[in-house]
């Protein structure tokens, strides 16, 4: 704010006599623009456009030309000023006519600003006819006007009020551009303030939050406490770029590790996938693109220390390291870590994997209610189904005895059959046999 009062007086200087600013020293003014590019961000382009605008709006308050199109040209050597209008050459057919309906215009405002059609105002617009030779529709025409140096004390502060705005919008855009380009990153702040269970995190030139719901469950904070947190959104808002923070978004973890590991800077380790249930577990798939150089090993580090290093800024997350592999069989079988698995049959078309393990592995597969295997499961992105070994064998053995018994119903099925046809066949027999007597005796 202090530099923009310093920069406030010399544009008076400017507005108020030519003369008075050309024997003035003109390093204050000029140091004073790029201390404001430097702390600001902004560029001295903007900073110089921005007086220019804040100029041109004094000469529209001090000479009454509010509806006129006003343009500056300000030397910041010479400390002179050009002012000119600007107007826009317009022919028939670009002008919408005098004697229209409400219709007509509700219809033009649907139609996009380059076709749609224009109000006639000649203190904006200017006819073909009227405008030097070879001037085509659509181009613009200066009109010098004069300078007398003599603004008064409202268009000294309308100049003021401009620059301020300007250049508070001109900073708010350079925040935005900057962490705009920060998103899908980590950045380091300090805890500000907590409201209603959000936390507001100084990350720098503005303020990040994080959400109760993007904050690791069961974590403390205090203000003045140093974190660093994954910045999942920036948005743009007229009270200036509002950047949401994360430290329960997975990546958060594989960014650690890119801090901690070379190698995934390098590109010889690669993370390829991550599953994560913040504050409890993590697993990460890692791949060598290099024969010599072990994944694991790289991301656990010496002693530790590199995974230890993770750990500790996730306030004691326990995180599995696994080795990714293109065969489905061996990956799944990995990700199910620490436990381990005696086999592994998959589905493509159902996208299903059916996995043995041994009695006492059980517990380990499925982890704290259910934790590995879910993990596992959005690790690898397939849906596992766990049997026990001897329950599968159990299992094989029922399905043989029932496919016994199924081919023991059958054959007394059979006897069964057999047995009613000889009775049916014996009882038409002795049938026959005492009708022939009953003919005999008669």
């Amino acid at each position: 704010m202090i530099i923009l009062l310093k920069i406030d007086k010399q544009i008076k200087l400017v507005l108020r006599n030519e003369l008075l600013y050309k024997n003035m020293n003109k390093k204050p003014f000029a140091s004073a623009i790029e201390q404001i590019c430097e702390e600001k961000g902004i560029s001295e382009e903007k900073v110089i456009e921005t007086i220019e605008m804040a100029l041109a709006a004094a000469y529209k308050k001090e000479y009454n030309r509010k509806g006129q199109n006003i343009k500056v040209d300000f030397n910041l050597k010479t400390g002179q000023m050009k002012v000119c209008q600007i107007k826009l050459i317009v022919d028939e057919t670009m002008l919408r006519p005098e004697d229209e309906t409400l219709e007509e215009i509700e219809n033009n405002e649907d139609i996009p600003e380059e076709e749609r059609k224009i109000k006639f105002n000649p203190e904006k617009h200017i006819m073909v006819k009227e405008a030097k030779k070879g001037a085509k529709p659509g181009d613009e025409v200066e009109f010098p006007l004069e300078v007398t140096y003599d603004f008064g004390r409202i268009a000294a502060q309308t100049a003021k009020q401009v620059i301020i705005q300007r250049i508070r919008e001109a900073e708010r855009d350079a925040v935005f551009e900057e962490y705009k380009e920060k998103e899908g990153q980590i950045v380091s702040g300090i805890v500000q303030r907590i409201e209603k269970g959000n936390i507001f995190v100084d990350i720098g030139k503005t303020t990040g939050i994080i959400f109760f719901e993007e904050q690791i469950p069961k974590e403390k904070y205090r203000i003045g406490q140093r974190i660093k947190a994954y910045v999942t959104e920036v948005q743009k808002d007229s009270r200036g770029p509002s950047i949401i923070l994360s430290r329960a978004h997975p990546k958060m973890v594989s960014h650690l590790f890119e801090l901690e590991v070379p190698e995934i800077a390098s590109g010889t380790v690669e993370i390829k996938s991550i599953a994560r249930e913040a504050g409890s577990r993590s697993k990460i798939a890692v791949v060598s693109t290099e024969e010599r150089v072990d994944p694991i090993g790289s991301m656990i580090g010496q002693k530790g220390t590199r995974v230890q290093a993770v750990i500790n800024e996730l306030g004691g997350e326990k995180i599995d390291i696994v080795e990714w592999s293109e065969n489905p069989v061996d990956f799944i079988s990995q990700a199910l870590s620490p436990a381990k698995v005696s086999e592994v049959k998959i589905r493509k078309d159902k996208n299903e994997a059916k996995i043995t393990v041994p009695e006492d592995q059980l517990s380990l597969a499925i982890g704290v209610k259910g934790q590995n295997v879910r993990l596992a499961a959005k690790l690898t992105g397939w849906k596992i189904d766990i049997e026990v070994l001897e329950e599968k064998k159990k299992k094989k053995i029922k399905k043989k005895e029932e496919k016994g018994k199924i081919k023991k119903d059958k054959k007394v099925k059979k006897k069964e059959e057999k047995k009613k046809k000889t009775k049916k066949k014996e009882t038409k027999e002795k049938k026959k046999k005492t009708d022939s007597k009953k003919k005999k005796g008669d």
